[in-house]
């Protein structure tokens, strides 16, 4: 009997360990992202609660979401090494750069966006990356990791061969992408270009004397994804039901904004504060194809994997796609 009660006192402990343990993931977890439309299916999931209902309808109850917004993404990234955020929302060579330097504990979960990002310039003697000069400074979001740094870098050792790689690291200043427009917006400003992102560059071109220099299309030949949710594997690890709630809810945002993006717009505007019209912004919508590269799949990430392995800024070179992004993204269509 005595053997008998143990054994059941060992099974209680047993089970009393084991059920808690379904229910041990975060119920309050935070979020980052940079400004923009590009981003725009995160703004989606904030006004409609989406990680909070997929998260309930999952069985983890009770989930609250702090969405925090950054100006760079390597602030970001310092913030989820630091532990002081769970998930974030940019680039692909941030998640890149992460993935390499934690031997594969940082990882990703879905995209949410590939539209392109263009170059511009109010200096009218700039009409390609060849009128550069050692003088002329080129705004960007992170100096020498962001996706545009890092288009930058691809761009001139197509042009110039692969010792000239960094020939425009030099001239790389970081900006916000609204302070940035505020100095292409000013003729005085010594920023005169910028290597933007939606919808800046579209209220940047409608300025006097703006113009295009070039854009990711251009460079990488194709879509590229500018925005990625990643997140540690410890996190995945300890919170699986969670991410896969952060899947779902971007997989609806995207469906919502395919299917009215006014009110997708109008989600952006109250949770951003862009005082852009509705109406400018749905003129950015329309612009050919911009509504499709809202998207869930990797664009274009190889591509970036394989510039970024040559110079030497990825120590590993990744077989695919895949090694960077959780095992339950392998369904996803990416490249």
């Amino acid at each position: 009997m005595i053997n008998f009660t143990r054994g059941l006192a060992a099974l209680a402990a047993v089970v009393g360990m084991a059920l808690p343990a379904a229910a041990q993931e975060k119920t309050s977890i935070s979020i980052t992202r940079q400004p923009g439309i590009l981003y725009l299916a995160s703004h989606v999931m904030e006004t409609q609660k989406l990680i909070e209902k997929e998260a309930d309808a999952l069985g983890v109850k009770g989930v609250t979401v702090e969405w925090r917004t950054f100006s760079g993404g390597g602030a970001q990234t310092d913030a989820l090494l630091a532990g002081n955020v769970d998930i974030v929302n940019t680039g692909t060579g941030n998640l890149l750069l992460l993935w390499d330097r934690t031997k594969g504990k940082v990882k990703g979960i879905i995209t949410s966006s590939a539209q392109p990002v263009i170059m511009v310039s109010n200096d009218p003697r700039i009409k390609s990356l060849d009128d550069i000069t050692a003088q002329d400074k080129i705004a960007v979001p992170t100096v020498g990791v962001s996706t545009q740094a890092i288009l930058l870098q691809i761009a001139a050792a197509a042009k110039y061969g692969d010792d000239q790689v960094k020939k425009f690291d030099a001239n790389t200043v970081q900006l916000g992408h609204p302070d940035a427009v505020a100095a292409i917006a000013n003729p005085n400003h010594e920023v005169k270009n910028h290597f933007s992102a939606p919808p800046f560059q579209y209220i940047e071109l409608k300025q006097k004397g703006v113009h295009r220099v070039t854009d990711s299309r251009e460079i990488i030949g194709g879509a590229l994804t500018q925005a990625t949710f990643f997140t540690t594997t410890k996190f995945a690890d300890e919170n699986p039901t969670l991410v896969k709630a952060v899947r779902e809810a971007t997989k609806k945002a995207i469906a919502s904004i395919k299917a009215d993006p006014k009110a997708a717009l109008e989600s952006y505007k109250k949770v951003s504060g862009d005082k852009t019209s509705i109406d400018d912004l749905m003129s950015i919508l329309n612009e050919p194809g911009f509504i499709d590269d809202y998207r869930t799949d990797p664009q274009g990430t190889m591509k970036f994997a394989t510039h970024l392995h040559k110079i030497g800024t990825l120590k590993t070179m990744p077989a695919a796609w895949t090694d960077y992004y959780l095992p339950e993204s392998a369904d996803l269509n990416g490249n």
